[in-house]
Parts: structure tokens; C-alpha cells; sequence
């Protein structure tokens, strides 16, 4: 056997073991996406009431490297909903609004791994991806359904937090809206997440030493703005 032929037959092999090796890669999730990526329900001419029962299918699409290709993963991830008390979402990606309140709401799938799909540990990776879900707040005038005026809450400033309606219990996390019986006082108690602060109310009766926006009587819609920082 000559020099070259050993030579030209090690580079053969040397190709050959390259090429296993690259095919012999981890198939990794790197990003999820979710179909629709924004969703609505209701009208302003409805009461929000009204819409409960409304549903939309989502799908959860991952996108995977080694190699690059997308696959529906609609039945792996876990899905959650940050304002479950206006949109649900069930274990296969089915959301349903609840006729509770209106706003928005972020919608999300993630999957939790502690090894890669050929068995590589991956020290738990956590991958997300999310949707927006919207409920319109009722406007209109006449409607059905018992709705009252709604007081809508927008949030400001840097920081993130939470607000809780008393009554009704309704708790959310972004621009939200809930309606009451007119004449109904309602106190809106704001918490800071963790690693931020409460900053102010605007818009609000009066505002007392513990975060809470204090509406006397609401007979009309009325938006109040907490600001965390």
C-alpha cells in the first residue's frame, strides 16, 4: 500500500468519522412559539359577562437545532395563565375566557428538562414562549348581563407588581378592568413582585398608607393607574 493511498484512505476515514459525530448531535429545544401569538375576545358593545364560555385552540410550536426543524409540541409543554380569574387555559392548549373581567392576559407554554432528548443531561433548561389574550371591556350603554361600571386599573413605571379588587377578589397583573354594581366602594390593594416597590395611585378617591386605591362610590367607569418602580 502506497504513502498516498494510506494517506488519501486516512482522510476517508477521518471524513467519515467527522460526519458521524456531527450527525451524532443533541437534538435541542431552543425557543417556543404559540399560535395564535394574540388573541380577543368580546366587543365593547358586550357585556364582559357575555363572553364567558368563549374558547380558542392554541398550538405550541418548538424550534429545535441539530438538526433545525420546527415540530408541533401542543401536548409536551405546560401551559399556564398568568390572570386565570379572566382567561384559562387547560392542559392541551385550549383558553377560555371567563366572563369574570376584562384586560390582558399573558398565556405561556414551557417545557422543563433535565436532559436533552439523547439523554445529555442539561441541568434542567427551562424554555418559554407566550401569547397575549385579550377581554374588551364593555363600553356601551343598555347591555345585558348585570355589568355595572367598570373600574379599569393601568400600571406604570419600571417595576412590576400586582393589584387585588375588594370586592370580587379578582387579582391581576397588567392593564385589567372589573365591573361592579353602580354605587359599589371598592378598594384596589397594590403588591410589588419581589425586588421592586410600590410607587403611587393616580386617579383614585383617595389613596391610603397601605397601597390601596380607594374608590367612595363608582357610578361611572373610572381608570385609576398604579405605578411600581
Amino acid at each position: 500500500m502506497t504513502f498516498r493511498f494510506r494517506y488519501a484512505l486516512a482522510l476517508v476515514l477521518a471524513a467519515s468519522l467527522a460526519s458521524s459525530l456531527s450527525c451524532g448531535h443533541d437534538q435541542q429545544l431552543v425557543s417556543i412559539s404559540i399560535v395564535p401569538d394574540t388573541e380577543t375576545f368580546g366587543a365593547s358593545t358586550i357585556p364582559v359577562s357575555d363572553d364567558a364560555g368563549l374558547t380558542v385552540q392554541l398550538r405550541a410550536l418548538g424550534q429545535f437545532i441539530h438538526p433545525p426543524v420546527t415540530k408541533d409540541i401542543t401536548d409536551q409543554v405546560t401551559w399556564g395563565s398568568n390572570t386565570p380569574d379572566m382567561v384559562t387555559v387547560n392542559s392541551t392548549g385550549l383558553i377560555s375566557a371567563t366572563g369574570l373581567s376584562c384586560g390582558g392576559t399573558v398565556i405561556s407554554a414551557t417545557v422543563q428538562k433535565n436532559s436533552s432528548d439523547g439523554g445529555i443531561s442539561s441541568a434542567g433548561a427551562i424554555v418559554t414562549g407566550s401569547m397575549q389574550a385579550n377581554v374588551v371591556c364593555f363600553t356601551g350603554t343598555g347591555g345585558g348581563g348585570g355589568s355595572g361600571p367598570i373600574l379599569t386599573v393601568d400600571f406604570a413605571g419600571g417595576g412590576t407588581g400586582s393589584v387585588t379588587f375588594t370586592p370580587s377578589g379578582f387579582s391581576c397583573a397588567s392593564s385589567c378592568g372589573v365591573s361592579f354594581a353602580s354605587g359599589t366602594a371598592v378598594n384596589v390593594a397594590a403588591t410589588p413582585n419581589s425586588g421592586f416597590s410600590f410607587t403611587s395611585w393616580t386617579g383614585c378617591d383617595s389613596a391610603s398608607t397601605n397601597n390601596q386605591c380607594i374608590i367612595n362610590s363608582l357610578t361611572a367607569d373610572r381608570t385609576v393607574t398604579v405605578t411600581f418602580n
